[in-house]
Formats: structure tokens, C-alpha cells, sequence
């Protein structure tokens, strides 16, 4: 199991420094996928089932397609252009690559030499819950406002102003507010 855990950290390193290296934001994102996933089948070789599954669904699934939404939606540059380059087998080979070996090391802990346990302890969700909701309150609550703001900044920042547009409807002249 020790493998396993040092193979999936070096995944998750590797694809974390590409994440921040490279300039092009789907290469980026694509290697950011990797990293979480890299991160998930950490949690399953420790035995954290339900934090690597969360991990899986909430960041490299939820998060994820916000992260691509967002780029999209500011879309940089030619659209046409951006498609060849994105297509091109250079974007997707290395994280391909990536996720076959974490996908090998999935199959491995699961029906490998130890019985199919991947890791000694098992983490239930009331274990997760009592620890997110107790000690850690104050830091989800935080994250969920992070989160917000970006989502806010995003729309602000992809939100296209068209010649004549009225950001707020005017009251036409000799109403006032306080009638009824």
C-alpha cells in the first residue's frame, strides 16, 4: 500500500506543478483534474472511502465543470483556434497518461495482494461530519464565501456590456415610489 500512496502523491505533485507552469488555462484545468484525483485515491489508500469519494464528486466533478464553465464563459480568444489547439493530442496525452497510472493503482489496492482493503481504517460520514461541522465550522463556512466571490467575479468579469444596454430600468417621468 505504501506504493500505491507514493505513486498517487507523485502523480498529484507532478500534475499540481503543470497546473501552475503552464500558461494555457484548459491545460491548466486538465492537470488540476489529475491533481484531484490524485488526491482522492490518497484518501482511498488511507482509508478515507468517503473523502476520496467526496473528493471525486465535489472537486474534480462540481468544481471542475465551474472551473470550465468559467473559462468558456470568458472566452479567451478565437474560438475556432482554441478548438484545433485543445483537440491537439499535446493537451490530453500527459494527463491521459496520468490517470491511467492512478486508475492502475485503483485496480491494484482494490483486488491487489491485500485482500482488496485499501487502506487499515475506515473514516465513516458522521466521523467526516461531526469533524467538518465541529472543529472545522468556521473554515467551510469560509470556503463557502470564497467560493461565492468567485463566482460573483466571474460573472462580472464574462458579463459582455452591449452599446445601450440599462443596467437598471428607469422610472418614467412623474411616478414616484411612494405612490399606491
Amino acid at each position: 500500500m505504501e506504493l500505491l500512496f507514493y505513486v498517487a502523491a507523485l502523480v498529484a505533485i507532478y500534475s499540481t506543478f503543470r497546473v501552475i507552469s503552464t500558461s494555457n488555462p484548459m491545460h491548466a484545468l486538465l492537470n488540476l483534474i489529475v491533481s484531484l484525483i490524485s488526491v482522492a485515491v490518497i484518501f482511498f489508500v488511507l482509508g478515507a472511502a468517503f473523502a476520496g469519494a467526496m473528493q471525486v464528486v465535489v472537486y474534480a466533478g462540481a468544481i471542475m465543470v465551474l472551473f470550465v464553465f468559467v473559462v468558456m464563459m470568458l472566452n479567451l480568444g478565437s474560438a475556432n483556434d482554441q478548438e484545433k489547439r485543445w483537440l491537439s493530442p499535446s493537451t490530453w496525452v500527459g494527463p491521459a497518461l496520468l490517470s491511467a497510472v492512478l486508475l492502475g493503482c485503483l485496480v491494484h489496492g482494490i483486488t491487489g495482494v491485500t485482500g482488496g482493503q485499501l487502506g487499515v481504517d475506515e473514516v465513516t460520514a458522521k466521523q467526516v461530519g461531526i469533524a467538518l461541522f465541529g472543529p472545522y465550522v468556521i473554515a467551510v463556512e469560509l470556503a463557502s464565501i470564497l467560493l461565492l466571490a468567485g463566482l460573483v467575479t466571474a460573472w462580472h468579469l464574462g458579463r459582455e456590456e452591449k452599446p445601450g444596454e440599462v443596467i437598471s430600468v428607469p422610472k418614467p417621468k412623474g411616478q414616484s415610489g411612494g405612490e399606491a
